[in-house]
């Protein structure tokens, strides 16, 4: 297959320290250009990871008719109207998460692929890890009993003014920046859609952006609870609970490449690790195989797996936990 040329808006860390390095490594991928407003950022970008072309504008990268797919991993309001411009230059896009502010919003998305019939997918490389695909697995088969509870926690600290993540007014705060991942994932795990939401919402008083998030959940056949915090120790953990057994994954969303990973499958006879066996997954890179199902979906005509139409409703699902935030009650999604 031939590789797919992407072109990468923007210099973000993520951008330049993983997703671009990964999809570097894939023979299904090209990382032909990449544009900044900042020429000389682009430049610096381009000459530190080996790529061919840097632009100073968004529109440049845009005009380049050698660029079949765009990667953008923009601050979280520049999502959408980026995205959109990319589709309508006939570009292809992978977008970060969370792909939108709003359900409403990512909506326009749709809108925009059925106008202009590209390919449009929101970047949850954990959906691609075989960790997650296993654990999916077992619980599918039956390997717990029922699935009745998924409880997430993810935190990190960092108080930088200038991060993104820090800032209110362009999509910044806990709940966007990693509060969708145990949103996806258990999603994903119960092959289900949330029914009501429920949360408790702490804003940090400078920044006006979420800090610490809990969050339940309530699904047809279960619950889902977790906590997300940007002012804690650095920690995730997922925990899937069934009538039988349970499944722990032990790093789930930072999964690293150069190292196997784990989850811990317990049929709960003994209290205290004495019933857990570990399921062993030689290292892989999830962005990599991210960049894998997206170019193979380009290259061969194939559906996404995970179409916007799924990005729409986990926007729902945000949606509903600020607005249950804000109310003090459970919401409907």
């Amino acid at each position: 297959m031939e590789p797919v040329r992407f072109g990468v808006m923007g210099t973000a860390r993520i951008a330049l320290e993983k997703v671009i390095p990964a999809m570097q490594a894939s023979s299904h991928c090209r990382i032909a250009a990449i544009a900044s407003r900042d020429r000389a950022r682009a430049e610096a970008a381009a000459e530190r990871l080996g790529i061919p072309r840097s632009f100073g504008s968004y529109e440049a990268l845009l005009e380049d008719p050698e660029i079949e797919a765009v990667y953008n991993p923009l601050p979280n309001h520049l999502h959408v109207p980026l995205s959109i411009a990319a589709a309508e230059a006939g570009k292809h896009v992978l977008c970060e998460k969370p792909i939108a502010l709003s359900a409403e919003e990512a909506m326009r998305l749709v809108e925009a692929r059925e106008r202009t019939g590209v390919k449009i997918q929101e970047a949850f490389m954990v959906r691609c890890h075989p960790q997650w695909i296993r654990a999916r697995e077992l619980v599918q088969n039956g390997a717990i009993g029922t699935l009745r509870v998924v409880q997430g926690s993810f935190s990190y600290m960092n108080r930088d003014p200038a991060n993104v993540r820090n800032q209110a007014d362009i999509g910044g705060g806990g709940v966007y920046d990693i509060g969708c991942y145990p949103i996806v994932g258990s999603r994903f795990l119960f092959a289900a859609e949330p029914i009501r939401v429920a949360s408790q919402i702490e804003h940090d008083p400078s920044f006006a952006t979420d800090r610490l998030a809990s969050v339940l959940m309530e699904f047809p056949t279960g619950q889902a609870l977790f906590f997300c915090s940007t002012q804690l120790v650095p920690y995730q953990c997922m925990q899937i609970l069934g009538s039988d057994g349970r499944i722990e994954i032990e790093i789930p969303f930072n999964a690293p490449p150069d190292r196997p990973c784990r989850i811990f499958v317990d049929d709960g006879s003994a209290l205290g690790g004495g019933s857990v066996r570990a399921e062993v997954f030689d290292p892989v890179n999830q962005y990599t195989l991210q960049g894998d199902l997206f170019a193979g979906a380009i290259r061969n005509g194939t559906p996404l797996p995970f179409p916007l139409e799924d990005s729409v409703r986990n926007m729902k699902v945000l949606d509903a936990v600020f607005r249950a935030g804000r109310s003090g009650r459970f919401e409907p999604v």
